[in-house]
């Protein structure tokens, strides 16, 4: 994971094999000051990557959090889920 200006770019694969290792670098970024997390770069994902996303915004503490270029199945996810409006 790069971060460059507040800006954590996710690449690689977003599932369940990698979770723990994503997560540990995003909280990583998000203590280091990253309030954005765009997934352009991301080129798989399964359903742990929307629990990744919602345990960053848990740990954010109220704090504002961005999450740029969800695909269009993370979001569909998340609707089927009722939770779209946390991401």
């Amino acid at each position: 994971m790069q971060v460059q200006e507040g800006v954590a770019s996710l690449s690689g694969d977003l599932v369940l094999d990698r979770a723990t290792d994503v997560l540990a670098e995003a909280e990583a970024a998000l203590a280091g000051g990253a309030r954005v997390f765009d997934l352009a770069g991301v080129d798989s994902m399964d359903s742990s990557a929307l629990s990744l996303l919602l345990s960053l915004r848990r740990r954010a503490g109220g704090q504002p959090l961005e999450f740029r270029n969800l695909p269009e199945s993370l979001t569909s996810l998340a609707k089927l889920y009722g939770i779209a409006d946390q991401l």
